[in-house]
Order: C-alpha cells, then sequence, then structure tokens
C-alpha cells in the first residue's frame, strides 16, 4: 500500500490525476484497515488523503474535456463542499464517447463516463471512512453521490418499466452503455442500506429521503434479476453484498433472511459453475488476478454471512434456509487460500497479466489480505 501511495502520488506534490475510483475505494478501505491493526496515525491520514484527491481529480473535468470546473457546475467553493453531488468519473485513460460519435463497444472499455458499480464501492469507502474517523462529512458525501447515482442511472421506462443503466457520460444526461450490470441493483440496495445504517448509528441529522427511496427501488430491481454468475468478480462482488446484508440482519434492522438465503444460494451455486468451467486452474498467463482476488475478498465474507443465524427472532423456516445455504458455501471456502497464495508469489508478479493491471492488482491483493474494513457495513 506504500508503493501505490508512492506510485500514484497520494502524498506527494506529484500529479494528481492518476486516479481510479475502483481502485482508489479499495485503497481507502485498506489503509482504514492498517490504521486499526496498527493504530499508527499516518494510515488514516493517507485515507483522508486519497480521498480529497479522488474528490479534486474525479469529481472534476478531465484536463483534455473543453468544459472545466466541478461536474456539477458548482462553484469552487460549493463544488469542494459538495464534491459528489453530480457523481464521479471512472478516470479511464480515453475521453468520453461524445453524442456525436459511432458506438465502438470495444474501446467503451477504455473510455471515461461514469459507472455505477464504482460509485457504490466509493460510497462504501466514505461510509467506513466516516465510521472510522468520526467525521460526518464523508457520510453526507456518500448519501449526495447515492442521490446522483439515482438520478443518473435509475430510469423508469414506459416500456420496460423500472430499469438502470450501466454506464454513463460524464454528466449524467445519456447513457454509453444502456444495458443494467447484473448485480448494480444489488449493489445500491446493500450500500444504500449501509448507508442508512450508518447514519442511524452515527446520529446524523440529515435528510433520508432520497436515500430511502433509492432504497426501494434498487432492492425492486434487484428482485427480479437472477444473480448466479460464473465470473469470479461478480461472485465476489455476490458475497460481498450478502455479507453486508447479513450485517443488518444481525443488527435487527429489518432486512428479510430469505432475501439473505438466496443470495447465498446464488453465490454458492454460481461457485459450482466456476469450479466446474476449471478457469481457477488455467496458466497464470490466462488469468486476470483482481477477477481473482475479488472472489477472495468476497469468500472472505462468508462468516458475516453467518452472523445472521446468531439472531435469536429468526424463524425455523430462514434458519434452516440459510444454514443450508451456508453449508454450500463452506463447501468452497477454500478457494480463498488457494487464490491468494497463487498471487502472493512473487515469481507471478512479473507475468503481463500482473504488471499491466500492477495498481489494481496489488490494492486488491492487500484488501484479500487484511479484509476487515471492507467487509463491514
Amino acid at each position: 500500500m506504500l508503493q501505490y501511495a508512492e506510485r500514484t502520488h497520494i502524498e506527494s506534490s506529484g500529479p494528481s490525476a492518476r486516479r481510479y475510483l475502483w481502485t482508489d475505494a479499495f485503497a481507502v478501505c485498506n489503509f482504514l484497515s492498517l490504521a486499526r491493526a496498527t493504530k499508527e496515525p499516518r494510515w488514516e491520514r493517507l485515507a483522508l488523503q486519497l480521498v480529497d484527491r479522488v474528490h479534486q481529480t474525479l469529481g472534476r473535468h478531465r484536463a483534455d474535456d473543453p468544459r472545466q470546473g466541478w461536474i456539477s457546475g458548482l462553484s469552487e467553493h460549493e463544488g469542494r463542499a459538495h464534491p459528489t453531488r453530480a457523481g464521479l468519473r471512472i478516470g479511464k485513460g480515453l475521453p468520453e464517447t461524445r453524442a456525436m460519435d459511432l458506438p465502438d463497444p470495444r474501446l467503451e472499455w477504455d473510455r471515461d463516463g461514469q459507472y455505477f458499480h464504482y460509485a457504490t464501492r466509493w460510497m462504501h469507502a466514505l461510509a467506513r471512512l466516516a465510521h472510522e474517523t468520526g467525521k460526518p462529512e464523508p457520510l453526507a458525501q456518500a448519501i449526495e453521490l447515492a442521490e446522483a447515482m439515482h438520478r443518473g442511472f435509475t430510469v423508469r421506462d414506459p416500456e420496460d418499466g423500472l430499469r438502470m443503466h450501466w454506464k454513463m457520460s460524464i454528466d449524467l444526461q445519456r447513457p454509453l452503455v444502456p444495458s443494467m450490470g447484473q448485480h448494480d441493483p444489488l449493489d445500491g440496495w446493500t450500500t444504500g442500506l449501509e448507508l442508512a445504517s450508518t447514519a442511524r448509528r452515527c446520529a446524523a441529522t440529515m435528510d433520508l429521503g432520497g436515500l430511502a427511496e433509492a432504497i426501494r427501488d434498487w432492492r425492486e430491481l434487484g428482485s427480479h434479476v437472477a444473480p448466479a454468475t460464473a465470473d469470479p468478480l461478480g461472485i465476489g462482488s455476490l458475497l460481498v453484498s450478502a455479507g453486508y446484508l447479513a450485517q443488518s440482519i444481525a443488527r435487527g434492522e429489518g432486512s428479510d433472511p430469505m432475501e439473505l438465503a438466496a443470495l447465498a444460494r446464488a453465490a454458492a451455486k454460481s461457485l459450482g459453475l466456476l469450479v466446474q468451467s476449471d478457469a481457477l486452474h488455467q496458466h497464470a498467463t490466462h488469468r486476470l488476478p483482481f477477477r481473482e482476488l475479488g472472489l477472495a475478498i468476497g469468500l472472505h465474507a462468508i462468516p458475516k454471512i453467518e452472523s445472521a443465524l446468531h439472531r435469536r427472532d429468526l424463524n425455523a423456516t430462514s434458519r434452516i434456509a440459510l444454514d443450508n445455504a451456508l453449508n454450500a458455501l463452506q463447501r468452497h471456502q477454500g478457494l480463498q487460500t488457494e487464490i491468494e497464495e497463487q498471487w502472493v508469489d512473487p515469481t507471478h508478479h512479473a507475468l503481463p497479466a500482473w504488471f499491466q493491471h500492477l495498481d489494481i492488482n496489488s490494492v486488491m491483493l492487500a484488501t484479500s489480505l487484511l479484509p476487515t474494513v471492507f467487509l463491514e457495513a
């Protein structure tokens, strides 16, 4: 994590433009985990500095964009106070697709814009920062970001009803990829529950009406999506969301244990599909470390899911369903160590699959090795 901080100029006065929302969200949680584990103030300071860098860079238009200033259009002073009000850029290397450009699905992976599932990771990082530091500002910024994502990504179509877009323009005015991400509603729902719970536990005096509406819509959307997948990163995301929901249930916040059991069953089914594909036993040159590390992180969430069983008020049906799903998940828990041992091995760090994605690989490996704060909700 110190090497990442140096490479991407978190502490130095070097260029701050090298920011990537997904990786930085994991990095904030890693710094907070290190702060808790070591009691050294440097790690919390790095988390705070990184959040400021991200907002100052990804909350503004790109240097090569004719538009300048905050994405929200706010004044300099107001923009600094509300950096997430209109969302945050991804941080991709190429400018976003312009309205007059012909669509190029291959090139879209490298173009800027806004991703919903990156924003949910950043909301989570801000909520954890507020919890760990006792500062209310990050939580307020996380809730503003959730409301912006709800406005920008969630639409009510006259024909298709409620749906979401996968990728939006920087100004949230037009979809760049109109299809819906498989787990985006689930990410939004469980992260929204975390924000609301954090606000209640911190006795924060802020309006949660917009957040409550977003949570309702994302929950409704998620109930119509089949969450099973053979993608390791997708399975990891499914497990992490189940872990967040389980903590809500364990606190007695009204979430439905049967919904958690359904998520756990989908994750167990997905792990079975992955194992059958033998993808994790391909030669390392043909694998993407960060996608597998996403799965390893998710497997660390299984004990969080188990925590929901400790609720005394669970009825017999819910308890049996959850217990059966957990047993199915635990049969695959050894994959976590297998993945970590694969990618902590320095001989694999000379492979293009590692060094071509060095930042995201190294940060997500650190998360898997010390997932404390990232897995809390």
